[in-house]
């Protein structure tokens, strides 16, 4: 689906046209060789993958390997605190938290993989400039003002 404008492209209006951008980085497919004993049973030599599919593996196994413990574990901890949440529209079945268990693991997940992994990191001086401040002892600030100082007196005169 990456390969569709229509689904990659931003939309910055509410006009209903054709869309056209350059797409983003997760949308460009990179080429990976593939070693020779998988080669010999295919007949390629190397495959084009986008970074969005190699992120959407790692949604995927997750979701199918690690979030179904999600029910597991939200219902050890109504058994453990005796809460009881048995639905009646659907008989025979758990109330509404007991569908959303998995979704509740699943959405922590995306979250933080996304934070971690698919969020471009934007750093500026700025944000640089705040953490020094905040984290740093005076005497620490010295030292790196110091040595901030000797780098680039290095890059300036080629040492």
């Amino acid at each position: 689906m990456g390969r569709f404008e229509w689904l990659t492209c931003p939309r910055t209006d509410l006009s209903t046209g054709w869309l056209h951008c350059d797409p983003g980085p997760l949308f460009k497919p990179e080429y990976y060789h593939l070693p020779g004993y998988i080669a010999n049973w295919i007949p390629w030599k190397e495959i084009p993958i986008m970074p969005v599919q190699w992120h959407a593996l790692c949604l995927g196994l997750f979701a199918s390997i690690i979030a179904p413990f999600g029910g597991f574990f939200a219902s050890g901890f109504k058994r453990a605190f005796k809460i009881k949440d048995f639905g009646d529209s659907i008989p025979g079945h758990g109330g509404i938290t007991d569908r959303m268990d998995c979704q509740m693991v699943m959405a922590v997940f995306a979250y933080i993989y996304h934070q971690s992994f698919v969020k471009p990191q934007s750093l500026s001086v700025e944000s640089i400039l705040d953490q020094i401040l905040m984290n740093l002892t005076f005497e620490e600030q010295l030292d790196l003002y110091r040595k901030l100082g000797e780098i680039l007196q290095q890059k300036r005169f080629g040492q």
